[in-house]
């Protein structure tokens, strides 16, 4: 392990690359004995994700809580339609299994054709089918403060190497304990990058018309609507609007293309 600092030329005017973590990238070692070098090179990018900042991941592992705090599944589905844009896999964590069954938060994920997973961090159950899912993949872990994510971490890394932190009992929230993203060697082959709890997401990253596409379980019913260029939201004839008043498509996730739709549509294109 070398620590670097980025060359200048990536600080001149008109570059826009900043090193990332997961970057492959090529150094110069300054000082051997104290593993100390520069970075001369970034090598171009499979993916690359804005928040958390991350680049060249398999997959990304997002944890949601069945309680305290209760899931917030627009939050989750951010990170969703983020992935599916940088054609990342995603894989549903669902933890906190010993408070609240995982049933109803995991069958809105599978329904819409995600790889789900089921863990308890408090009493260590169902570790072994996670690891299986992260081995000799780069995965990056996600998720709002509170889930369970570091408990979840240290797990996996057999080793207390990231804080836990405690849900507010007042307002149900968590504090956030993870900083910054990191690079860890998983025990088997592959990596992890644990990154900060999320809060934000940049809407104007997106288009409107982009949105409809990155909820996959929306794809059987594109084109199928009554009107040329529906909105989803509101249109008479709407397949998508018919699909969730049936059941078809979950409420949740519906209402997260509303609200996700709704912010990008009042970004102006200069804005982007």
């Amino acid at each position: 392990m070398y620590e670097c600092r980025a060359r200048g030329i990536f600080r001149n005017e008109g570059s826009k690359i900043t090193p990332i973590v997961g970057d492959n990238a090529d150094i110069t070692v300054l000082d051997e004995s104290g593993k100390i070098g520069v970075i001369d090179n970034i090598h171009p990018r499979r993916n690359m994700l804005t928040r958390p900042p991350v680049a060249n991941v398999s997959q990304i592992a997002i944890v949601i809580s069945t309680a305290n705090p209760a899931p917030n599944f627009l939050l989750v589905d951010k990170l969703t339609i983020a992935a599916e844009r940088e054609e990342i896999d995603v894989l549903i964590c669902v933890n906190k299994t010993d408070i609240k069954a995982a049933d109803s938060v995991a069958e809105i994920y599978k329904a819409a054709g995600f790889s789900v997973v089921s863990v308890c961090a408090a009493e260590g159950l169902n570790f072994d089918s996670l690891g299986e899912m992260l081995s000799g993949k780069i995965t990056v872990f996600a998720g709002n403060s509170g889930v369970g994510k570091s408990s979840i971490l240290n797990i996996l890394l057999g080793e207390n190497v990231m804080e836990v932190g405690e849900v507010s009992g007042k307002i149900h929230r968590g504090k956030h304990t993870t900083r910054h993203s990191e690079l860890l060697r998983l025990k088997s082959d592959g990596y992890i990058i644990d990154t900060p709890g999320f809060s934000a997401f940049d809407a104007n990253e997106i288009r409107a018309d982009e949105v409809e596409h990155l909820f996959r379980e929306f794809e059987p019913y594109i084109g199928e609507c009554k009107f040329t260029g529906c909105s989803h939201i509101g249109d008479r004839g709407c397949a998508i609007v018919a699909a969730v008043e049936a059941g078809e498509i979950p409420q949740s996730r519906y209402s997260s293309y509303v609200s996700i739709f709704e912010t990008a549509k009042n970004v102006k294109d200069w804005e982007r």
